[in-house]
């Protein structure tokens, strides 16, 4: 599977918004692979986490964030479920589920619900060890601060506006990645 091929496909090479996707996959994937390579206890598919690390963000381009560079129609916390929709199409549903669970630490059926959030009324919290591994590695990086990693601190504070339980997630991650 070529990445940038794919991303090609909705994002103009060389354009503002692509630079941001690319350069933010590109770190998310590189900290990923490097966990990985780390533990090999964890019998992760390293392939797939290059691949599906590279795409988990393609759906921003259809979201209204012009913080960075995008201005498409839906709220940007949809954007992982439509990235999902996206590589569904294209035949790719293990890495589609990435898309869509990557969120944070992941969503929940009833924070969806209790929240009203302008989601499918579907759990999107990460399962495989890839995908949680992916959107462990996603909380590090912003795309409005590209190439600055986050410290551990940093993340939990993040997380702390989306609740304890959130931050709890994070940690025990810590605990089997870092």
């Amino acid at each position: 599977m070529n990445t940038l091929v794919i991303i090609e496909k909705y994002y103009k090479k060389g354009s503002d918004l692509y630079n941001i996707l690319v350069q933010h996959s590109t770190d998310v994937t590189n900290k990923a692979v490097s966990i990985a390579e780390s533990h090999p206890e964890l019998n992760i598919d390293i392939q797939f986490v290059k691949e599906a690390g590279m795409l988990h963000d393609i759906g921003i381009f259809q979201t209204n964030a012009p913080s960075i560079k995008c201005f498409g129609t839906k709220p940007y916390l949809c954007h992982g479920y439509l990235g999902h929709d996206m590589l569904n199409s294209l035949g790719y549903p293990r890495h589609a589920l990435v898309c869509e669970r990557h969120t944070g630490t992941g969503i929940s059926l009833d924070e969806i619900v209790e929240q009203d959030l302008p989601l499918p009324h579907r759990d999107m919290q990460p399962v495989s060890i890839e995908e949680q591994l992916i959107c462990f590695a996603d909380c590090f990086f912003s795309k409005t601060h590209i190439g600055e990693e986050r410290s551990v601190e940093k993340v939990k504070q993040s997380l702390a506006k989306f609740g304890q339980g959130s931050v709890r997630k994070f940690e025990k991650w810590c605990a089997i990645f870092l």
